[in-house]
């Protein structure tokens, strides 16, 4: 069994490890670039660069180069070199802003030094291989199309500039860059910082995951209460008045969008008689502590949970139904009547525990669930889970809480995809997990 986890943990690893890519390229071919609409105000302010933007758009891969400026400096094998933005080139090739305000960044080389050109007409040229950066030599610069002067008192040298477009060669390097420097952060607990929560996405999951969590569980353990034994009598009395008011009113729960449902409960609990609020985890202003706190919580869960409820045990109740069918119909059962055994050892003992046999593949769904959230539930009853706090980040496109919530949500398909593995050799000792 041993060798059987071991296994399974490292298909997990290559399972996640698809995952991510996936997440990270769906998120690369999303058509609206929502850095440059998110910093957009910013930007024509003056309180954010477009240097520093891109640089924030390194830190979660999702940078794409346009251009690059190289100059080659006397004394340096390599070039130096930046980034370059097409709509400057061509502002300066329109006049529209100087060859030194086109030129001003920094020049990375290989050679662990930099170059850096400054708006104001001024260059320095660092040693970045230690801890701080020592400044080697600094002076004056002036630049027009095809060169770069940099003057250090009486001396100059004419630097010559190239500038190029970026291949598609360069993009795809960017964008396998941007990837490995996204999953090193996450491999490392760096989910980046939310931009609608101005808060860590690790932080922001941790604090509004037990929220969902808490509705989610007491709904769960209701469906089951409620879903299998429902499953069970109407398989037991198949085509009868039970089974089909059974099947009527489960179908409807699954028909009913969850949308349409809470509506429906808020209107007539919240509404028109009163019973319950309509929204929020507690009262509004309320200061109340322990016990008194809990049961407010309570009091304003009942009515998101009633919905997660009504809308999931018709589906429970429909695979408890079949499978219990499937099972009623073997030999053994046949047998185990012939043997003289009552009605209810042979529904409970005999063909109950093979009937959970094929429920345990709903583990692999139900972990997710837990912690995941419901986006549609949480949303319309204004209840900050972490499925709302998703639903308002899709809207507003914090893409680095979408890339982490995503991930989170891969982790615990993962790890219910292996406890439902392990489970079947628990309902049934024929199961050996030794392979």
């Amino acid at each position: 069994m041993f060798k059987y986890v071991l296994k399974r943990l490292a298909l997990s690893v290559v399972v996640l490890l698809g995952v991510s890519v996936i997440i990270y390229f769906l998120v690369r071919l999303m058509p609206t670039d929502y850095l440059e609409n998110k910093f957009s105000s910013q930007l024509q302010q003056g309180t954010i660069t477009h240097d520093q933007l891109d640089e924030f758009k390194k830190r979660y891969g999702l940078y794409m180069p346009e251009a690059y400026l190289s100059l080659e400096m006397d004394g340096y094998e390599k070039p130096f070199q930046k980034d370059a933005k097409v709509k400057k080139y061509e502002d300066v090739q329109n006049g529209l802003i100087s060859y030194e305000e086109f030129y001003a960044g920094k020049y990375e080389s290989d050679n662990n030094t930099v170059l850096e050109l400054n708006e104001d007409g001024t260059w320095s040229l660092l040693d970045t291989s230690g801890e701080t950066n020592r400044v080697i030599s600094t002076g004056l610069f002036t630049a027009d199309e095809q060169s770069v002067v940099l003057s250090q008192g009486p001396d100059r040298q004419t630097v010559a500039v190239t500038y190029r477009k970026a291949s598609v060669w360069d993009k795809f390097v960017a964008v396998l860059g941007g990837y490995f420097s996204w999953l090193g952060n996450m491999l490392q607990g760096d989910l980046g910082d939310s931009f609608l929560y101005q808060l860590p996405v690790g932080e922001v999951i941790a604090d509004h995951m037990w929220i969902s969590f808490l509705i989610s569980l007491v709904a769960l353990i209701f469906q089951f209460a409620i879903a299998i034994p429902l499953g069970i009598i109407s398989a037991t009395r198949q085509y009868s008045i039970v089974d089909y008011s059974v099947t009527v009113i489960t179908m409807i729960g699954i028909s009913l969008p969850s949308f349409f449902f809470a509506a429906l409960l808020i209107k007539v609990f919240s509404s028109w008689l009163g019973w319950f609020p309509a929204s929020g985890l507690v009262s509004g202003g309320a200061a109340s502590t322990g016990i008194a706190y809990a049961l407010d919580m309570l009091h304003h869960l009942v009515l998101p949970m009633l919905v997660l409820i009504v809308l999931s045990i018709g589906g429970l109740m429909r695979y408890t139904r079949t499978n219990m069918l499937e099972v009623l119909n073997s030999d053994y059962i046949r047998t185990a009547r012939a043997k003289g055994l009552s009605e209810k050892k042979v529904i409970y003992v005999h063909a109950f525990r093979n009937t959970m046999i094929p429920l345990m593949t709903m583990l692999a769904g139900i972990l997710p669930s837990l912690f995941g959230g419901a986006m549609i539930t949480e949303e319309v009853f204004a209840i900050d889970g972490i499925g709302r706090l998703a639903y308002k980040a899709l809207q507003q496109g914090d893409v680095p809480f979408i890339m982490g919530y995503n991930m989170f949500l891969a982790v615990l398909t993962v790890i219910g995809t292996l406890f439902s593995d392990l489970m079947y050799a628990v309902v049934d000792p024929r199961v050996k997990l030794s392979k």
